[in-house]
Formats: C-alpha cells, sequence, structure tokens
C-alpha cells in the first residue's frame, strides 16, 4: 500500500493551491491575522516555505520503502495537521474565511487520522515513534512563530 506515502504530496499541492490560487488571498490573511510579523510575510518566504513543504512531501514518497518512511509520513502528516487547526483557529478567531481552510479540514486532517490508525495497527511504527513525530510535526507552528517574530524584528529600521 504505497500510495499512502504519496497522499501528503497531492494534499499539500491542493492546499496551496487553495492558498495562493483559487480563492487565494492567503498571504493578506495571514497578514491580517498576525499583524505583528506582517514584515516577514513577504512573497519570497511563502514561495520558499512552501517549496520547502513539497520537497518534504516529496521526499515522503521517495522515502516509502526505507525503514524511516514510516516515521517520516507520521511527522509531516502532523505538521500538516497542525497547519489544518492553525487555519481552523484563524477562521474563527477573524470570523473570516482563512484560504486553505477547506483542504485542511477536508484533506489534512482525515489523512492524519487514517495514516496514524494505519500505521500504528499495521506496526509499521511504534506508540513512541508515533508521539515523537506528533510532538515534532505538531510543533511547527511554535517554531515558525518564533521565526517569525525574528524576522519581524530585523526587518525594523
Amino acid at each position: 500500500m504505497n500510495w499512502i506515502f504519496w497522499v501528503p504530496l497531492c494534499a499539500a499541492s491542493l492546499h496551496i493551491f487553495e492558498e495562493f490560487v483559487f480563492p487565494g488571498g492567503f498571504a493578506e490573511c495571514y497578514r491580517k491575522y498576525r499583524p505583528e510579523i506582517q514584515k516577514s510575510i513577504t512573497r519570497r518566504f511563502l514561495v520558499i516555505i512552501n517549496g520547502l513543504l513539497l520537497v518534504l512531501c516529496y521526499d515522503v514518497g521517495a522515502l516509502r520503502s526505507s525503514k524511516f518512511g514510516p516515521a517520516t509520513w507520521l511527522t509531516v502528516a502532523a505538521l500538516l495537521f497542525a497547519n489544518s487547526i492553525w487555519h481552523v483557529l484563524g477562521t474563527f478567531r477573524m470570523k473570516s474565511y482563512s484560504p486553505g481552510l477547506l483542504t485542511g479540514v477536508l484533506l489534512y486532517i482525515p489523512m492524519t487520522v487514517y495514516g496514524y490508525i494505519r500505521f500504528l495497527r499495521s506496526d509499521q511504527a511504534s506508540v513512541a515513534t508515533a508521539v515523537i513525530a506528533l510532538a515534532i510535526g505538531g510543533s511547527y507552528h511554535l517554531w515558525s512563530s518564533a521565526f517569525h517574530k525574528l524576522r519581524s524584528r530585523i526587518a525594523q529600521p
């Protein structure tokens, strides 16, 4: 069942399409949601970070036969799941749609739940591996926020 290793790449591609193409507007929404870091949210930054995300998701598929494949999948899925929660919270806090919300809720959340159950039940990943992957992937927004704050301070005149 190697197809599951390519699902994060497909889901992330659709998510990025929703954020930036249709309906788009994610950069403006992000700046509105987090005005204290808006100087850090540049087009260049968004292209690089989303490009790196797609490379990471590709690596999940490329590592499908590796002993590290399941752990990598679980970590990336946890990162994507955390991103979907970020979009849900942003939508509620701003009381307006956050581009990326639909694919986050409809793709990232079910994908992650299904994958965690599948990898644990098939013994391809231990509970310890799943917990560590969840902690690493789920912490993305903590260190991302710290990085944005640092970039915003550096960008100050």
